[in-house]
């Protein structure tokens, strides 16, 4: 399994999959990263701040939206709210099967294909 299949949602992977790697075993001579990558838990809506400010902020959120019942209209108002934020900062905002949603700032936009899939 690889590395976006974990933060996307491969075979039943959690948080627990992460591995912490020590930033001095790499060459970090980029500087300061101008677009950070969150990830994120929705729970219910008063998680969505968060999200948006992230956003608003220029930064890429990653969200897992499992433990929301998809028959309850919470999803929908979650999804619309962040909808409005990615069309207001001209970014872009996709959904991955039931559980992930994909937020992005301006100048980033989510291809609707698989790289190794024709």
């Amino acid at each position: 399994m690889g590395f976006m299949d974990k933060i996307l949602g491969g075979s039943g992977s959690s948080t627990e999959d992460y591995v912490e790697l020590d930033v001095e075993d790499f060459d970090t001579d980029a500087g300061e990263a101008n677009v950070n990558v969150h990830i994120a838990e929705i729970d219910g809506q008063e998680d969505v701040i968060a999200i948006k400010d992230a956003v608003y902020d220029g930064d890429l959120v990653v969200a897992d939206i499992t433990r929301l019942r998809t028959e309850d209209s919470t999803v929908e108002h979650v999804i619309d709210e962040l909808r409005q934020v990615a069309t207001e900062v001209g970014g872009d905002i996709v959904q991955k099967g039931d559980d992930q949603l994909i937020v992005t700032p301006n100048g980033i936009a989510v291809s609707r294909s698989k790289l190794n899939r024709p």
